[in-house]
């Protein structure tokens, strides 16, 4: 028997319509991925814009606290850099509301604030306490808890209880009154320099729109911020610092010729993505022109297989050709184990299912006298499966 070897047979050309949906399934996926990820880069930005902005109406904002001063006549005026903050604070008696200002430094803070007949500090940090209320220092957060003021301060006196959020250690400190205390620290720290006079509050936890309803936090805020006719809230931004930036940057790191090779190495990266990912269309039938006999195939492996003396390579050769037409004759699907195959055998010949477990899976030919044998019984197995599932048609 010849048999001519299969020619390249061209698969089905891919329906335009489900080619076109897959890129509408991807491009719908891109943005529905992108709009999630500015929704929260937008999110975030919020927040962080929000956290003691009295123009922000979010849980962090203080725009409650602003618009009760209002209510009561006290101007409020935003400033978001320090140009404009320094020329509201040359109109009159003013009150400058001062959040941490790390993009400043030490001497701007202070040309800021000189202008203003009253500070109140809703952030203080080490350094800015340094500054202006020298001997202060941060001292943790008080445990949850109303705290009456405890001290001559009248604006302290007339809020009442408050529930404080970051502590403040007075070592030292000339001219500083402490109210609140906790565990030796203070929820507020009143000083004076000259005829200004300098306050320092946890205005997160006390000012925000969230919590200002809350015990006397609105009072002390008002009464903080309202003794002179404007309020000038300073709301620090990135772009508005006068420090140098003395870090170098990555591209002033590296050698000048690595940003061309990156930008090379990108280009022949995409084009390399081109080429590799480009279609050329369905494939097409060709005739090959070489005949092949089936047979010469078999002799040639059997050769190999007798030269290398290894029966139990040929004997598995056997068992997998006799496994697959006996899966056939049995209706087992594609996936049938070779035990679940042997099983199904024993069972319609009514054979010992370890004698049929032998024959198909487990006994190793040691010699060509066990593989010959082998193949006769594997043939033998086959008669006896075939006249049980098709009598009629039994070949012997």
């Amino acid at each position: 028997m010849t048999a001519a070897a299969p020619a390249a047979v061209a698969p089905a050309a891919p329906r335009r319509g489900r080619r076109a949906a897959a890129w509408i399934a991807i491009a719908v996926a891109l943005l529905v991925i992108g709009g999630a990820g500015a929704a929260i880069t937008a999110a975030n930005e919020w927040a962080a814009r929000g956290a003691l902005d009295p123009a922000s109406a979010g849980p962090a904002g203080t725009r409650a606290i602003a618009e009760i001063l209002r209510d009561n006549g006290v101007e409020v005026e935003i400033a978001r850099n320090r140009d404009a903050a320094a020329r509201a604070l040359a109109d009159g008696d003013a009150t400058l509301v001062l959040p941490d200002t790390p993009a400043l430094s030490d001497d701007a803070v202070e040309t800021l604030a000189s202008g203003a007949r009253d500070v109140v500090l809703i952030d203080p940090r080490a350094r800015t306490l340094d500054l202006f209320l020298p001997g202060t220092s941060p001292a943790g957060v008080a445990p949850p808890g109303t705290v009456v003021p405890a001290c001559d301060v009248p604006d302290a006196e007339r809020s009442g209880a408050i529930e404080p959020g970051s502590l403040f250690a007075v070592d030292d400190a000339a001219g500083v009154t402490a109210c609140y205390p906790v565990d030796g620290a203070y929820g507020l720290v009143v000083g004076t320099h000259g005829d200004r006079r300098l306050a320092a509050v946890d205005g997160r936890a006390l000012f925000s729109n969230e919590s200002l309803a809350q015990h006397g936090n609105a009072a002390l805020a008002a009464n903080l911020m309202g003794r002179h006719p404007l309020v000038v809230w300073y709301v620090p931004g990135p772009g508005d610092t006068d420090l140098e930036n003395a870090d170098p940057s990555l591209g002033e790191l590296t050698p000048p010729w690595v940003s061309p090779v990156m930008v090379l190495l990108l280009i022949a990266g995409v084009a390399a993505a081109i080429w590799r990912g480009r279609r050329f269309g369905p494939l097409v039938a060709e005739r090959l022109p070489v005949m092949v006999r089936v047979s010469e195939t078999t002799e040639g492996r059997a050769r190999l297989y007798a030269r290398s003396r290894d029966a139990v390579h040929a004997a598995d050769q056997l068992r997998i050709g006799a496994l697959e037409r006996l899966a056939r004759l049995l209706g087992l699907g594609p996936g049938a184990s070779a035990p679940e195959i042997a099983d199904a055998a024993a069972g319609r010949t009514g054979l010992d299912r370890g004698a049929v477990r032998g024959i198909l899976i487990d006994e190793l030919p040691r010699s060509d006298a066990d593989l010959v044998e082998l193949s006769s019984r594997l043939r033998h197995l086959e008669d006896a499966v075939h006249a049980a599932v098709r009598p009629e048609r039994n070949p012997r």
